[in-house]
């Protein structure tokens, strides 16, 4: 009984010698597991989604609303212009009188030519004033009928490549702020002013509005160019490096936990402040915007005030 007393004490002595030896170290081990957890940095990132567009390539220009049926008034003889009776706006009748002018010369006199109207309509811009002088090759002003409404333009010879029939565009106009009216290119001019280098182009509109006048400005959005449905993200989420560019893409790992994934990307055209991604990227995925900066990829993330990845929650 002596021997097995003297045992069990030994193995007491023991067991409580060596959790004092081991246990703090026990413990201190589990501290340091749950502070390096602690201290694993979580970045802050915005974020979007990967989505189909129609991208537009567009050119934007000045025009004029005009009549399709509008004639320039020429005079038949050279000399002063001595009157004016037409202003802009009014309506003339063909063969009315809307100005005249005095031939004279030095030594001799004659009697004043009348300009006479073409075609019926509203002096459509601003007559020359008396006191000029006018040749046969000086329009006195322009008269448009009653017809079908057409936007004039004039295109830079730097930018004529893909003008074509057919092309749409959208149109606003500084009398009806905010609203966008459609109109169809109908016509090209086929060659190249050589004064102003530049070619001229006529635009229909699709609808007929009552609003519309002519002589108004016209400020036009013609789509040279479409690309329609492709996926497209935000064109600041696209890093380019060594020409490869490359989107971080937010998605749960293994654990469970939101994290930035480096995605190598083909990318096409950046258009209306995004970018078509040809390869790379299925259509829903979220893509980090902001932030991305400062990631290389494995990194948790914290998305801030956007879209969160499917099947995650904050």
């Amino acid at each position: 009984m002596k021997i097995l007393s003297k045992s069990v004490l030994v193995i007491a002595t023991i067991l409580v010698v060596g959790g004092f030896l081991f246990g703090p170290s026990l413990l201190a081990g589990s501290d340091n597991v749950a502070q390096a957890a602690a201290e694993t940095p979580v970045f802050s990132v915005r974020t979007d989604h990967a989505q189909r567009h129609t991208l537009y390539a567009y050119l934007e220009v000045n025009g004029d609303i005009v009549s399709t049926q509008q004639a320039d008034v020429f005079p038949d003889v050279s000399g002063r212009l001595v009157s004016v009776s037409a202003a802009l706006g009014d309506y003339v009748r063909a063969g009315d009188v809307i100005a005249e002018i005095d031939p004279s010369r030095p030594g001799s006199v004659f009697m004043n030519s009348q300009v006479i109207a073409p075609i019926s309509g509203y002096i459509s811009r601003t007559p020359l004033s008396a006191g000029m002088t006018v040749s046969p090759n000086s329009a006195i002003t322009a008269i448009s009928a009653n017809g079908t409404l057409e936007i004039s333009a004039r295109i830079p010879e730097r930018a004529i490549a893909g003008l074509t029939s057919g092309l749409t565009a959208e149109v606003s106009l500084q009398a009806w702020p905010g609203e966008i009216f459609s109109a169809t290119v109908n016509r090209v001019s086929p060659v190249i002013d050589m004064a102003s280098r530049t070619k001229t182009i006529n635009l229909r509109f699709d609808q007929h509005d009552s609003r519309i006048i002519a002589g108004m400005f016209a400020r036009i959005r013609i789509n040279t160019n479409t690309y329609p449905n492709v996926i497209t993200v935000p064109a600041e989420a696209v890093i380019s490096s060594r020409g490869i560019d490359s989107v971080y893409v937010a998605a749960i790992n293994e654990a469970g936990l939101l994290t930035a994934q480096r995605r190598e990307v083909s990318t096409g055209v950046s258009l209306q402040g995004r970018t078509e991604i040809r390869a790379g990227l299925d259509e829903g995925e979220t893509i980090i915007v902001q932030g991305q900066q400062l990631l290389s990829g494995g990194e948790q993330v914290r998305v801030i005030g956007a879209a969160i990845a499917q099947g995650y929650t904050q």
